[in-house]
């Protein structure tokens, strides 16, 4: 692989494991909302949309969920990441590497600064990106559209030809392919959906260990 000049990560489910203790509270919230998901549906459907695109797609469907279900998602945060949140395994391997190799790096995921410096400070990575955290807050449309990606590049000062993403999310890797990026997906949780992945145009990979070689930088 061609080595890029930009490595883009998503947070939630690359860098820091959230994902379950997220959605599980997620189909708790949308449940007492009358709307019936399951924790895999969820997973499947939901992960790695902004939490605004949520709201968006339930309601759409007839479940009405208040006008304040964001501000009460985002306000639950610290109870639902009480008990800390741990780094995904072996992404600090990654995160030397690019850093060994001199590459430009930063973070574009759905959930607000807030939440990234939460989730980022507990797993004790936040250190790393804390100048350079970019959220679907900033654009009009959140994954799976490619806003979000473009301006991170943007900002980055790098063309998004040159530039890759790695993610975990069907909605992320769909945004980073529409984006014109090259988007490496990570499956390694149980949960991943490892056709919706491939069919957005994701490139496989399952221990974080594997990244650097896929970068170009082993």
């Amino acid at each position: 692989m061609t080595r890029p000049d930009l490595v883009i990560f998503d947070c939630d489910g690359v860098l820091v494991d959230t994902e379950t203790l997220a959605n599980r509270h997620l189909v708790k919230m949308l449940n007492a909302c009358g709307y019936g998901i399951t924790f895999e549906e969820a997973r499947k459907n939901l992960c790695g949309m902004p939490m605004r695109a949520v709201k968006d797609r339930v309601e759409a469907e007839g479940h009405l969920l208040g006008d304040d279900f964001v501000d009460r998602w985002y306000g639950a945060m610290p109870i639902i990441f009480e008990a800390g949140v741990e780094a995904i395994p072996h992404i600090e391997t990654v995160i030397t590497a690019v850093k060994k190799a001199d590459l430009s790096y930063c973070v574009a995921s759905s959930a607000n600064v807030e939440k990234m410096h939460l989730t980022l400070g507990k797993s004790g990575l936040i250190a790393h990106f804390a100048d350079v955290l970019y959220s679907a807050s900033m654009v009009a449309r959140g994954k799976p559209f490619p806003d979000l990606f473009l301006h991170a590049a943007s900002e980055m000062g790098v063309e998004p030809g040159r530039a890759v993403v790695i993610e975990d999310s069907v909605a992320g890797t769909t945004a980073g392919t529409a984006a014109g990026m090259r988007v490496f997906s990570y499956c390694g949780d149980e949960h991943a959906d490892h056709e919706g992945l491939a069919a957005a145009g994701g490139i496989l990979f399952d221990d974080m260990r594997k990244l650097p070689a896929l970068l170009g930088i082993a």
